[in-house]
């Protein structure tokens, strides 16, 4: 025990120094995790020799990723975005397949070897990219959405085919294995819907008293169900995502994923360490022009199919190219069929080392790619305007202009809402959720879905032209972009945008930014300023208190409700 103590002790702090090496690069954390992972590997450091122990840590991450995007899941949003899902996910595994069979043949490799790397190269790695996606405070933005739904599509494409390889290595058939399987999985489907709709909400307020008993509850509920499924035949990975939508329809949901996420950020790095120590290099001189042209394939054609796909069912260039780079690299079920593979007999160990190499090469590309996106996109969108039709499901700003723009209707927002709308000028709020929006519209207000990070969408609702422009969106390098926009050809126009750090704050001021909200501060600032105000004024704070009531009410019936909870 003390030895594997020591063990892990000795990772993690390898980890810790090339995570540090990665902050002052400015890249991302998962290279640096996926790099510790090679060097205390059986190629360098062979530390992790205690396999079964660290792959339970990778399991717990890997369980609670998915339960907590579970929990962002609502039965609304996969009715929103379920058949462009369906159709993209299954599209886009046909059309890989079949281009990187042929591409594969053209490269030398035999047929069933072409099938197999082909069929590989399909999959993109879910939890990778949910981790992107929860990083940049994408999973409830459109596009985040939409590659959440057919990236799980992918995946229990991949969990069919794993069966059909798995087959050929015992005596079930592949029709008797693929029933079983989803016989299994969905028996405890129809026994936890009515659990979950009649049983769920009693119990939810009753944990949700006490902020240790919710997290000990939530924890049980995804771990719990993620091992009923991976018992029924199913994957942890469907279980512990099932459990988070179960759960997504409590008013508490919000808050159980607060809670696991620092717990899900420390058991990750083991899924990722895991990850890095299986990357074999042997036997890949042979293949380098292979290696290369299967890479490129995979971070541009992929992105390209998933783009035509959603352009042709109306979506803008914008949320396709963003969608799109969530498939630029492959998943850990790739590895694991080329593995099948090889054990079945169909395949040789060199065809394992070098799609692992691609695997590298194509996880760190697409990271990189979707980190940073946003300038990425600005800088090639007026290209890409052959994947978008003339009309989109998205409809674009109409022409003019509005006086008040406010980028963002969240918790701060709500509040400089209500400000724009008893101005009596002519404003428009502007968010990202569909759902957010849709709401608002019926409510009289003035609201258009879009992103604030889509440079074009900002062109066309002429915001240089605006009087007052407030963004409550905490990314900098959006305000940043937002405030260059706004400043090029405007330095009268008053434009106040969020940041989350102090130094971010400066930087946006330097940037041109008239005020910088810091949300972590604001509660002391008015604190402080009706103290000033109202001193030892009993009648005063009364007066505050009942409108502050008011205001909470309004919250609550806005979805903004935080839960009750109270200490042991």
């Amino acid at each position: 025990m003390e030895s594997f103590f020591v063990q892990i002790s000795i990772i993690l702090a390898i980890v810790l120094a090339v995570s540090f090496i990665m902050r002052i690069l400015k890249q991302p954390l998962i290279i640096g995790y996926i790099i510790s992972g090679i060097l205390v590997g059986p190629l360098f450091l062979n530390l992790l020799k205690y396999n079964e122990a660290i792959s339970v840590f990778s399991e717990l991450g890997i369980t609670l990723l998915l339960f907590i995007v579970g929990l962002h899941l609502s039965p609304k949003i996969i009715k929103e975005v379920g058949k462009i899902s369906l159709i993209t996910g299954i599209g886009q595994v046909v059309f890989t397949s079949l281009v990187g069979y042929f591409i594969g043949l053209a490269l030398g490799l035999n047929s069933i070897t072409s099938i197999y790397v082909a069929i590989a190269l399909s999959f993109s790695s879910t939890i990778i990219i949910m981790k992107l996606l929860s990083d940049k405070e994408a999973l409830d933005k459109l596009y985040g959405k939409i590659s959440i739904g057919f990236l799980l599509v992918q995946d229990l494409v991949a969990i069919v085919i794993l069966i059909v390889v798995s087959s050929f290595s015992n005596e079930n058939s592949v029709t008797s294995a693929v029933l079983i399987t989803i016989v299994k999985g969905v028996v405890p489907i129809i026994i936890l819907l009515p659990f979950s709709y009649y049983v769920l909400p009693k119990l939810n307020d009753f944990f949700a008293r006490s902020k240790e008993l919710l997290f000990v509850f939530a924890i049980v509920w995804g771990v719990g169900l993620a091992a009923l499924f991976y018992v029924a035949g199913l994957s942890l990975e469907v279980g512990a995502l099932i459990a988070g939508i179960l759960l997504s329809v409590s008013p508490y949901n919000y808050e159980i994923s607060a809670k696991l996420k620092p717990l899900r950020d420390f058991f990750i790095i083991s899924f990722f360490l895991i990850l890095g120590s299986q990357m074999v290099f042997s036997d890949i001189s042979n293949h380098i022009f292979t290696i290369i042209t299967l890479s490129l394939f995979i971070l541009i054609g992929n992105p390209l199919i998933v783009m035509i796909l959603m352009g042709i069912f109306g979506y803008t260039r914008s949320t396709g190219f963003m969608a799109g780079l969530t498939v630029a690299q492959i998943s850990e079920f790739s590895l694991i069929l080329i593995a099948l593979g090889v054990k079945v007999g169909h395949l040789s160990s060199e065809v394992l080392s070098f799609v692992t190499v691609i695997g590298l090469i194509t996880i760190a590309g697409s990271t990189y790619m979707i980190m940073y996106s946003d300038p990425i996109y600005a800088k090639i969108s007026k290209y890409l305007r052959i994947f978008e039709k003339k009309k989109t499901r998205e409809k674009a700003p109409k022409q003019g202009y509005y006086d008040y723009v406010l980028l963002g209707e969240n918790r701060v927002g709500f509040s400089i809402m209500k400000s724009f709308i008893k101005s009596r000028k002519k404003y428009v709020v502007i968010d990202y959720n569909p759902d957010r929006v849709k709401r608002l519209k019926s409510k009289g207000i003035s609201c258009i879905y879009g992103d604030a990070s889509d440079s074009e969408f900002l062109d066309d609702l002429n915001i240089t032209k605006s009087k007052l422009v407030v963004s409550t969106i905490p990314e900098i390098e959006t305000n940043i972009m937002l405030l260059q926009k706004i400043r090029e050809r405007s330095n009268n126009s008053i434009v106040i945008v969020t940041a989350r750090q102090i130094s971010d704050t400066f930087k946006l001021y330097d940037a041109g930014a008239d005020y910088v909200i810091m949300p972590h501060f604001l509660g002391g600032e008015y604190t402080s300023s009706i103290i000033e105000e109202f001193k030892d004024n009993k009648k005063k704070y009364e007066d505050e208190k009942k409108k502050q009531l008011k205001e909470l009410r309004e919250r609550i019936k806005e979805g903004q409700k935080h839960p009750d909870v109270d200490k042991d």
